[in-house]
């Protein structure tokens, strides 16, 4: 991925998980041809969730976001999925810090039940 918004947005949102989560455990998983880099997963106990990059938008997808309570509404794509969530941030978007970390620590705590 070129140094453009998407990477500053992938290394925001990269920063909030691990500082929700100190110790979750961040791979790069998926790499192919069309998307050298990867996707960047981000687990603990389970997946919690997902970090890709598309032309419009960064998408985090939570893997068991639609059983994850998200009082600020954060969730604003796949809401019809019957298991994941996710929040789409287009360029020139952006997520409540305070909210994203605890909607965060919500998913990997979910993982425990």
């Amino acid at each position: 991925m070129d140094n453009d918004w998407r990477a500053e947005s992938v290394e925001q949102l990269r920063a909030w998980i691990v500082e929700a989560l100190p110790d979750v455990t961040e791979e790069v998983k998926w790499r192919k041809p069309s998307n050298p880099d990867g996707v960047p997963t981000f687990s603990s106990g389970g997946l919690i969730c997902t970090v890709e990059t598309y032309k419009d938008k960064v998408k985090v997808t939570f893997a068991k976001g639609a059983s994850v309570d998200d009082p600020a509404g954060l969730f604003n794509a796949s809401l019809d999925a019957g298991t994941r969530r996710a929040i789409d941030v287009p360029a020139g978007g952006s997520v409540d810090h305070s909210e994203f970390v605890a909607l965060v620590r919500r998913a990997a705590e979910r993982n425990l039940a």
